[in-house]
């Protein structure tokens, strides 16, 4: 039989599509993944295997995971994603929505609250884009396809059948990011079951559609992770002629103080102490390198996400936000 080009080409569309779309009803992992969830909590395996035949693989989730913003954008241009008029606006108008749960939060757990509406803005926007995949697909791609991360994510996938049973939810229901986040705050299942809160005593924990329980439950993350309320987030730098090169973005954890720093080269004259833990960084801006002092509230947004693009940009909107606000409490 002779095949010509079109009728390759069409083959190789279909082939792709089907690859594309198959479940882990055969998938070995996912096999064994069921073994373990019957044996360990007791769940039924015909319902397990149900959901395995169930959920799809999808190959955009492999590309996407590959090539996240915060490793392959410098800052100049990440900052650019989240530093917009759009979502400074919309932060002040979530904020004055929600000022009175913002009020609580920062009442009961220490974060300010342009920290949590940053944090939700940067995240989806302010509830605006949650994520269109649904949250089983994208984590039995991952825990099922993507060989470097499949302990976390097989780990993620349990956590959310967990969650799902322990709130009576269909786990085919929900939606979320490409690699599993939920909600407007995009908590992964072990962050939900650990962090998210019943924050206005509803009874029930919900942070897709409860802005309260939203704004409690990123307040309460913080607050787990070691935020200090009070004290600053981060603070500019201008290194000496003769400053220590090699500290700089040596470590994302503070592992040095503000006196060792000043001993290095990094010199600072805003409002903080000698014995506070910290590091050093830089930052890529049109006008050349900028460096800064991370101190321990900025580690604390890098437990959110493991990136210094992200955290700045978390806390460079919650600042322009408040001058957006006038002042406004």
């Amino acid at each position: 039989m002779k095949w010509t080009t079109g009728l390759l080409v069409g083959l190789g569309m279909v082939l792709t599509a089907c690859a594309q779309d198959r479940d882990h009803g055969e998938n070995a992992q996912a096999l064994a993944f069921v073994d373990r969830m019957v044996e360990e909590h007791n769940f039924d395996r015909e319902t397990l295997m149900k959901l395995m035949r169930e959920s799809k693989r999808k190959d955009s989730i492999l590309k996407a995971i590959k090539r996240p913003a915060e490793k392959a954008k410098p800052w100049n241009e990440y900052r650019k994603i989240f530093l917009t008029s759009a979502r400074i606006s919309g932060g002040v108008d979530f904020w004055d929505k929600n000022a009175e749960a913002l009020k609580a939060a920062e009442e009961k757990y220490g974060v300010p609250p342009e920290l949590i509406v940053a944090i939700i803005g940067v995240e989806t926007r302010y509830g605006g884009n949650m994520g269109s995949y649904r949250v089983l697909d994208a984590l039995s791609t991952l825990a099922f396809n993507y060989p470097r991360r499949s302990q976390f994510f097989t780990k993620e996938l349990e956590n959310f059948l967990l969650l799902t049973r322990d709130q009576n939810v269909d786990p085919t229901t929900l939606n979320g990011s490409y690699a599993g986040a939920m909600g407007f705050g995009q908590f992964m299942p072990s962050s939900y079951r650990h962090y998210a809160v019943d924050f206005n005593g509803d009874g029930k924990v919900d942070i897709w559609t409860d802005t309260e329980d939203a704004i409690g439950s990123v307040a309460n993350y913080f607050a787990e992770h070691g935020w200090k309320a009070g004290e600053p987030i981060t603070v500019i730098t201008q290194p000496l002629p003769n400053a220590d090169m090699t500290v700089v973005n040596d470590d994302l954890k503070p592992k040095w103080t503000v006196g060792q720093l000043a001993e290095k080269g990094f010199p600072t004259t805003a409002q903080v102490t000698k014995d506070m833990p910290a590091n050093v960084f830089s930052l890529n801006t049109d006008n050349g390198k900028q460096f800064w002092i991370g101190l321990n509230n900025f580690y604390v947004i890098t437990r959110y996400n493991h990136s210094r693009l992200y955290a700045m940009a978390v806390y460079e909107l919650g600042q322009e936000i408040i001058k957006a606000r006038g002042g406004r409490s």
